[in-house]
């Protein structure tokens, strides 16, 4: 098939094109809910969606809350968390997760003991869009890895070996700075956009652990060992549908290492009904999703199935023809679909494929936010 358009003429090949994408473009779900949001961009050749995928969170927190949309540095968060995985995997004496991997608890910490910085303010010595880590994060497992075989003379000097690589490849965080014609200081930025760190909480499902309770989430990226609250399925899932009808996003970990999530598609569905990938560009041949329950949520986790891949920023909710709903994430992947980087993500994909979300306490319904003690 490839060999074929390869000989059809180019302006039958431009409307070919042409035809295609506005027959994507008429099929694509109304449109419920669009809750403000940065342009999305690309993490690049880095591990680190999650500090992207919660900034954007962030950044669309404090429009809600100041009326204002700025942009801010993923890679500030960064540089605050990495020596901290260096010194916990030093002191667990290399028997602990190491990696540029993270959840969004890690960005809410680093807020709290940082602050926050415009983009344009701290740009993580790269260009935006272009971020290339894989001689950091090589660099940076090398000397973890240093440190724990000097095991019982260990040279606290050796830390700051670890924040001078990181000032030399990241750059060094800034105390105060100027924006916008005023002057703060991190943490001043940080309270200017209303943004408070010990407001937002993370939510999941599974049945190894009791409901209406905290747990720490096994999952290898949860380095810092950050605790989840955890609920029924249904209620994750209407915890979001609150959410956003009151104008909250979410951020949103989830299995992507599937083939019914296909970024240049636009779409995440569950797949074991669809014939072929091409059903997903035409909601008139959209396939019918299997119902998703908690048992069948469980099975794939605890069978590793489902396993934490990738963090991303829900943003609204859309409904096509047949009246199925869709959450409408915001990747970290670019601009290269026919949604300008964000994708439809069914229910059922939803349900089975969640790791877990965090939002504000505010935006949760009024008997969750209780029974936390919110």
């Amino acid at each position: 098939m490839k060999f074929m358009f390869a000989l059809l003429p180019m302006s039958v090949l431009m409307l070919i094109s042409l035809s295609m994408h506005v027959t994507v473009q008429a099929q694509a779900p109304e449109i419920e809910i669009d809750l403000t949001a940065t342009d999305v961009i690309s993490q690049g050749r880095t591990g680190t969606c999650w500090s992207f995928s919660t900034t954007s969170f962030l950044e669309s927190e404090a429009f809600r809350i100041t009326g204002e949309l700025h942009d801010f540095s993923e890679m500030a968060a960064v540089r605050v968390i990495y020596p901290e995985k260096v010194e916990r995997y030093v002191r667990y004496q290399g028997k602990h997760q190491f990696g540029p991997g993270g959840l969004s608890h890690d960005v809410t910490h680093a807020a709290a003991a940082y602050g926050i910085v415009p983009q344009s303010v701290y740009g993580g010595g790269q260009e935006s869009d272009s971020y290339d880590h894989g001689a950091l994060d090589g660099v940076l497992e090398a000397m973890a890895q240093e440190l724990v075989k000097q095991s019982g003379r260990i040279d606290p000097a050796g830390f700051d070996a670890v924040e001078a690589t990181l000032d030399a490849y990241l750059g060094t965080l800034p105390e105060s700075f100027e924006y916008n014609e005023k002057v703060y200081s991190p943490v001043s930025f940080r309270e200017a956009m209303g943004i408070d760190p010990a407001a937002y909480v993370t939510l999941s499902s599974f049945t190894h652990h009791p409901f209406d309770e905290s747990f720490i989430l096994e999952v290898p990226d949860n380095h810092a060992q950050g605790s989840f609250w955890n609920v029924p399925l249904d209620d994750l899932e209407e915890a979001v549908h609150h959410a956003l009808e009151n104008g909250f996003t979410l951020a949103w970990d989830a299995d992507v290492s599937n083939k019914g999530f296909s970024f240049r598609d636009g779409w995440a569905i569950m797949p074991e009904t669809a014939a072929s990938k091409e059903e997903w560009v035409s909601l008139s041949a959209m396939p019918t999703e299997p119902t998703v329950d908690q048992s069948m949520r469980q099975l794939a986790f605890d069978s590793q199935e489902n396993t934490d891949d990738h963090l991303m920023h829900i943003v609204g909710r859309a409904a096509d023809a047949s009246g199925r709903e869709y959450f409408i994430i915001k990747n970290s992947w670019g601009q290269g679909n026919e949604y300008g980087g964000e994708q439809f993500v069914s229910m059922a994909y939803f349900r089975h494929h969640t790791i877990g979300i965090m939002v504000h306490e505010a935006g949760l319904p009024k008997e969750l936010q209780k029974a936390m003690g919110r």
